[in-house]
């Protein structure tokens, strides 16, 4: 089996951390690949940016024909997935959900520990479209950026200590890190609360894993049909910046079809990223 884990930001750092995080947690036999869009935000801190991503992300899929049997979105809150699902054959696990079903598990109530307090509100409401928000204690901002979690690993883990502790407070019985770049934190934020830590990267692997296992994908039926076939200007992007190429005027389109997944080699990409 093969997953493909998409770091929704463009800094390869965190890709490589995301990418060992979902290794460790993946079943003999499961092969992980990671990578990030070739354009967009070194990191997401808000709506403009999430959005952004979005479409460098699902830009980033029409154009990789390496195969995988599932896909993991390791941006926590972040929009696109659900374009994902209509893009794409297989099956289509968002971080945010998988953690938050992972921790309804393990307890009654869980809380959600993130990066800056501006998060929080599109956090809440990526929770409340999913069904999830009802037994969310809380969701709390570190005061730390995105690319700070990287700055000083000792200090990250500290602060995210300190948080979470006010969920547990609050009445959380499990602790869900709350961004890509907490990745591989969980046993030490674990150590020090004494409540289960989920990190929503392990968990969507570990579902991914399940899912693709039994045979399951994304239900076509409304929601999630695939994307009807139109002209779509400049589309997809990446194509130019693999080729080197200058992007056309807006007045040249292509149309979204199955053939827009094999135009481009992954290995000719602008970035690496281990695929």
């Amino acid at each position: 089996m093969r997953i493909l884990v998409m770091n929704p930001n463009t800094t390869a750092s965190m890709t490589a951390s995301i990418r060992a995080t979902a290794a460790s947690a993946a079943a003999p036999g499961t092969e992980i690949l990671a990578t990030e869009p070739l354009w967009g935000p070194e990191s997401i801190e808000g709506h403009f940016e999430g959005y952004l991503s979005a479409a460098a992300v699902l830009d980033r899929l029409a154009t990789l024909d390496t195969p995988y049997d599932a896909l993991v979105m390791a941006g926590f809150g972040e929009p696109g997935r659900e374009g994902a699902q209509e893009l794409l054959d297989v099956p289509v696990l968002d971080i945010t959900e998988c953690a938050a079903q992972m921790a309804m598990l393990l307890g009654h109530a869980y809380g959600v520990v993130t990066t800056l307090d501006r998060s929080v509100p599109q956090i809440r409401d990526r929770l409340l479209t999913a069904g999830l928000l009802q037994r969310c204690a809380g969701v709390r901002g570190t005061g730390l950026g995105v690319l700070e979690l990287e700055e000083d690993p000792e200090r990250t883990v500290a602060v995210i200590i300190e948080t979470a502790r006010g969920l547990v407070r609050d009445g959380a019985e499990v602790v869900c890190l709350g961004c890509g770049g907490m990745a591989g934190l969980q046993e030490r934020v674990a150590a020090e609360l004494g409540v289960p830590v989920v990190d929503g990267v392990a968990a969507a692997v570990k579902f991914a894993e399940a899912v693709a296992g039994l045979g399951l994908t994304t239900s076509d039926r409304r929601s999630f049909a695939p994307p009807r076939p139109k002209a779509i200007g400049s589309w997809p992007l990446s194509r130019y910046l693999v080729n080197g190429a200058s992007v056309p005027s807006a007045g040249l389109s292509a149309e979204v079809s199955a053939d827009v997944f094999s135009d481009v080699a992954p290995d000719a990409r602008a970035q690496t990223s281990g695929i």
